[in-house]
């Protein structure tokens, strides 16, 4: 073992050469050497694998987002592939443009012919192993389907064709390759400090406080660890550790917060701020089982705001999405009570979701939403007979018997309910058991 005098004479040595062999003989160095270089070999291997499974996870990443950007506009694209309306397929290459993930965006008609389109004009990344990664995703093609009757089935109506920005997810892997090797930069040199002065008491303790603390870490909130302080060590690699595991524990934190905005934004309606079609049809389902188990009734309430297209053409788009918003916060704030539910269904309708309750009670829940939006008076001077906005109304309620499998004779009901308020001249509540329609 090499002694501290042996160090002075080394340094002191006039024969360079002959200090520099005594050195590296030395058991303190064979042993720094040897612990060193396996650390940073088996860090490098487990970053080899951990950019494997980057690569993996980004991939899956990407393709989640991408899934999530069209499933939340292909219902508008193919409306406005339909209607060949130019400023509602504006608004939706727009946004998903807005996204950032996008280099091409461009939404077509059934006859191929461009109804808008975003590019960006700097030159397209080059890199042959993220395009060799993105091979089949970067360019996606999705057909649009609208379903032109009630009875019919879907039909083609347009192509939304997207090219994916492959600069934005080269920053992102580099920015990882980097965190990945720098972390494990760290970990190797803390764990070759570790196992050269195993029993000394600076290194020991501490790396425990460490441990401590990550076994108090919530996986649900991993950027409220307890993150130690380490007197003397503010500076050095326990130091430096302590923050990378901070840095990675915010990075964790931040990716959950972002998870649970992309849950939230996948379940709420965008322009109005309550639920959306997808979370209704979750709801609505849940409650069909639960109300078949117990043999308890269920209602649905289906609304739709009477001579909407007039007021959007005479008022604007501006106030015609303000006149959803007004409506759609009225609607939840009739809703009394905590299990009832409200959900905007598409454009100008609207679906209440009552469990528990019966058709008479639907019905009043009804007549209270007809007296709020009146209650709002929103001037409508388009209206056939009345000057401010009204809904039509169509309520179902049953009990699910043992051989309904599915909720939808139940909706259906509602909806011909609708389309029946909405024929005998709007501003009506229509039930199944009412031979007339009231108002």
């Amino acid at each position: 073992m090499t002694t501290p005098d042996d160090v002075e004479r080394m340094v002191l040595n006039t024969a360079p050469k002959r200090s520099w062999r005594r050195r590296i003989r030395s058991l303190t160095t064979k042993q720094a050497i040897w612990t060193l270089s396996v650390a940073l070999s088996l860090s490098a291997l487990a970053g080899m694998v951990e950019l494997v499974v980057n690569a993996r996870n980004l991939r899956a990443d990407v393709q989640t987002q991408i899934d999530r950007s069209i499933a939340l506009v292909e219902g508008t694209a193919a409306e406005a592939a339909f209607q060949l309306n130019p400023e509602l397929a504006e608004r939706v290459v727009n946004g998903l443009f807005a996204t950032g993930i996008w280099r091409h965006v461009e939404l077509k008609d059934d006859f191929g012919r461009s109804m808008a389109k975003q590019s960006r004009t700097d030159q397209a990344f080059r890199g042959p192993l993220l395009n060799r990664l993105f091979a089949d995703i970067k360019q996606r093609d999705q057909i649009l389907l609208y379903q032109i009757s009630r009875q019919g089935d879907q039909e083609r109506v347009g192509t939304l064709s997207m090219t994916l920005a492959l600069d934005v997810v080269a920053r992102e892997f580099i920015a990882n390759t980097r965190l990945i090797f720098a972390v494990g930069a760290v970990k190797a040199l803390a764990i070759s400090l570790l196992l050269v002065w195993v029993f000394s008491w600076l290194i020991t303790q501490p790396l425990l406080r460490v441990y401590d603390a990550l076994q108090q870490v919530n996986p649900k909130h991993p950027g409220q660890w307890p993150k130690p302080e380490l007197l003397h060590h503010e500076n050095d690699e326990l130091g430096r550790l302590v923050d990378g595991l901070d840095d990675v524990l915010q990075a964790f934190q931040k990716g959950l917060d972002q998870r649970d905005q992309l849950r939230h934004i996948s379940t709420v309606d965008g322009l109005t701020g309550i639920a959306n079609r997808r979370q209704f049809d979750a709801v609505f389902a849940k409650e069909w089982t639960l109300a078949k188990a117990n043999g308890q009734p269920l209602a649905i309430i289906f609304m739709d705001i009477d001579q909407f297209k007039p007021y959007n053409d005479h008022y604007g788009h501006i106030e015609g999405d303000d006149c959803l918003r007004q409506v759609a916060a009225a609607l939840a704030n009739a809703m009394v009570r905590q299990s009832d539910f409200v959900a905007r269904y598409g454009g100008e309708e609207f679906v209440c979701v009552l469990s528990n309750t019966s058709l008479t009670e639907a019905l009043s829940v009804a007549e209270r939403i007809q007296n709020t939006i009146a209650e709002l008076k929103i001037p409508h001077i388009q209206a056939d007979e009345q000057a401010f906005i009204t809904l039509s109304m169509g309520v179902a309620a049953r009990v699910p018997g043992p051989h309904d499998s599915t909720a939808e004779a139940l909706l259906g009901e509602a909806d011909e309910q609708l389309y029946r308020a909405k024929s005998q001249g709007r501003n009506r509540i229509c039930s199944a058991e009412s031979k007339d329609s009231h108002r």
